[in-house]
């Protein structure tokens, strides 16, 4: 059996419960874009990375960027992101990790009625 990555930051327990995040179900790790380093929340990035976070884009959502705390499995963006729980050991996610969903993973982009993509704040992206 192949060894789990390393989850980096302040994590508690090998689960990969952190200092910010530990209830039952705060069992996911994050593989960040910017650094390919696994951290259990978006403050543990910040403090022990040395720097800022990126996002993955949405077309990378075929990504293995999720790990499951209880099991081990890597998980796609798009797989964590349609579950309630890990798709391999049926272990719960905390629902409320959906909040900060915006700080790991850009949002599918607006589409105007002319097909062109939106940008924030309704300004288009060049």
């Amino acid at each position: 059996m192949p060894s789990r990555p390393v989850v980096r930051g302040a994590v508690v327990d090998d689960m990969t419960r952190c200092a910010h995040y530990r209830t039952a179900v705060d069992i996911i790790a994050i593989r960040f874009a910017c650094c390919g380093e696994y951290y259990p929340c978006h403050l543990c990035h910040a403090e022990a990375a040395g720097h800022p976070a990126r996002q993955w884009g949405f077309d990378e959502r075929a990504t293995k960027a999720v790990l499951c705390g209880a099991c081990g499995a890597e998980l796609t963006i798009t797989d964590y992101l349609a579950a309630s729980s890990c798709p391999e050991c049926d272990a719960g996610f905390n629902e409320r990790c959906a909040l900060h969903a915006h700080l790991y993973f850009e949002a599918e982009p607006a589409v105007r009625p002319s097909g062109r993509p939106q940008g924030i704040g309704g300004r288009v992206e060049r």
